[in-house]
């Protein structure tokens, strides 16, 4: 990761985890229970880049970070509440997530599975009412939101990802399981982040973003899928080599190591070639490509 890089990430990870510590309720207002493991769950230790991408896209569209708080937390609650439901043990039935107990291990099942509810819905409300961002431009935001959280995202990515246990599945397929599950919500938070202006955005540079965030969320979970191999549990904060025995399908498993790391490259530098002519503004964009098939966890 390069040094500016790297402080733009820690920027606007200290940026919007302040943003959350007002946004979520507190851990001593009632019901206490529930507002802990929503606090737990979302303010673990964790990379926030899908907040990062709204910062980013907002910068490139002129707008001032304050307008972007409320999609970075609303971005953030929803990528928790995800995770928190994907550990169940109805789902993927984890026991470590972000170097720490998975929220039905820390609290309890019930709890677990309200409080990724109440998440999701506190997301779509912190968006609805954030103040200046015109109500059109609210009314498009909460709308891309939950297109790429619904049966055609992130919620029917886990679906595909759940009927595909013990099934082959064929590039096409695995390509479009893991752009429902991980690349929607990553393209939604560049969305959002040029929505909350004023004034919207121009339509090449919404273009541009769009096909820089569909390689990206690929290459994500590309990469995912090669650390469940390579990786440790201590290093990428969960458990390890557990898509393997759970036999579920993966880039390793479809294609091999070797390829697989190849097609991230490859995505890579899809990604770069969809950011030419936006400028030395793009600049950490292109860097988080980078850092998306080299990170270790």
């Amino acid at each position: 990761m390069t040094p500016a890089l790297n402080d733009a990430l820690s920027l606007a990870r200290a940026r919007v985890e302040a943003a959350l510590e007002t946004a979520l309720p507190a851990d001593d207002q009632p019901p206490t229970r529930l507002h802990q493991a929503m606090r737990y769950a979302v303010l673990a230790p964790g990379k926030r880049l899908r907040p990062f991408l709204v910062y980013e896209a907002g910068a490139l569209c002129g707008v001032d970070a304050p307008d972007l708080d409320p999609a970075a937390c609303a971005v953030e609650m929803i990528h928790a509440y995800s995770l928190v439901h994907d550990d169940l043990p109805a789902m993927d039935d984890d026991d470590l997530r972000r170097g720490q107990p998975t929220c039905h291990r820390a609290f309890d099942e019930s709890t677990a599975i309200l409080a990724g509810d109440a998440l999701q819905t506190l997301a779509f409300e912190h968006l609805a009412t954030a103040t200046g961002v015109a109500a059109e431009r609210r009314l498009e935001m909460v709308q891309t939101l939950a297109a790429a959280v619904g049966s055609q995202g992130m919620a029917g990515g886990q679906a595909l990802d759940l009927g595909a246990v013990r099934h082959q599945l064929n590039a096409a397929q695995l390509e479009t399981m893991h752009r429902y599950k991980t690349g929607a919500l990553i393209l939604a938070s560049l969305r959002l982040g040029s929505l909350s202006g004023p004034h919207g955005v121009d339509d090449s540079v919404r273009q541009r973003l769009d096909e820089y965030g569909q390689c990206i969320g690929l290459a994500f979970q590309v990469q995912d899928d090669i650390l469940d191999v390579t990786g440790d549990s201590e290093a990428i904060g969960k458990t390890s080599g557990a898509d393997a025995r759970r036999a579920k399908p993966t880039y390793p498993g479809l294609m091999g190591l070797e390829a697989s790391q190849q097609f991230a490259r490859r995505l890579r530098d899809g990604a770069v070639d969809a950011l030419g002519g936006m400028g030395s503004g793009a600049d950490r964009l292109r860097a988080l490509a980078d850092y998306i098939i080299q990170r270790e966890r």
